[in-house]
């Protein structure tokens, strides 16, 4: 699996999901047809084919990248020791389909965003 990363302007990055979640912002009768992907197969001409396909490329990175920062600040948080409830890290692996290696490395990640996090604001 690949390593935890840091998204460009974020603190980040993430593992593969099985299943994607469902893209909330496309309208519901796009996502009863199979072949609409935001409207990229209705784009004709290849160079805006190709920009507006870039664009959403890249808008999927940056998703991607915060919401793994997100997985290892809640990785983080649910092993923090400090906790009554805290979560052996083979828990927190099966909870969010990882492998323990990859988990550990997350929870240490997310204490990197934390300690981050808390620096700035203090």
């Amino acid at each position: 699996m690949c390593e935890p990363k840091q998204a460009p302007g974020a603190q980040g990055s993430g593992p593969r999901r099985l299943k994607p979640a469902q893209l909330l912002f496309e309208p519901p009768e796009a996502v009863a047809d199979p072949e609409h992907f935001f409207d990229l197969e209705s784009i004709e001409d290849p160079r805006e084919l190709l920009a507006r396909s870039t664009e959403l490329a890249l808008a999927f990175r940056a998703a991607a990248d915060r919401a793994t920062e997100f997985q290892a600040v809640a990785a983080a948080q649910l092993a923090d020791p400090r906790r009554f409830d805290r979560l052996p890290t083979a828990v927190i692996a099966a909870r969010a389909e990882w492998s323990e290696d990859y988990a550990k490395k997350m929870v240490e990640f997310g204490r990197g965003l934390l300690r981050g996090s808390s620096s700035s604001v203090d």
